[in-house]
């Protein structure tokens, strides 16, 4: 994964995602409490335990209609041809699910 990649998945993340997920991925965004279902919260390690890196990318490019999640989370058709770009997006949402140890 490039550096190029990373900043491009950072910003994307920042621009289209923390509106609903919230900064640290928990669902929790400013525009959460007005969607019908509640944003995935990717701080959950049980989904991710779960859910497989193709699924992740699916959704991320594709939508959640496309996955048969919800409609709210829109597709990033852009991202379609930028496989380096929606690889950094899993991986930063990956880390989001670890947990610190004590």
């Amino acid at each position: 994964m490039t550096p190029e990649a990373r900043a491009d998945a950072e910003q994307i993340f920042k621009t289209r995602c923390v509106a609903c997920h919230g900064p640290e991925g928990r669902g929790d965004g400013p525009r959460a409490a007005g969607l019908p279902v509640r944003p995935r919260n990717f701080s959950d390690v049980t989904w991710h335990l779960a859910v497989s890196d193709r699924h992740i990318d699916q959704v991320i490019r594709e939508g959640g209609t496309a996955a048969g999640k919800s409609p709210s989370m829109p597709p990033n058709p852009d991202l379609r041809s930028k496989p380096a770009v929606v690889a950094a997006l899993r991986a930063h949402l990956r880390t989001l699910g670890v947990r610190e140890e004590y």
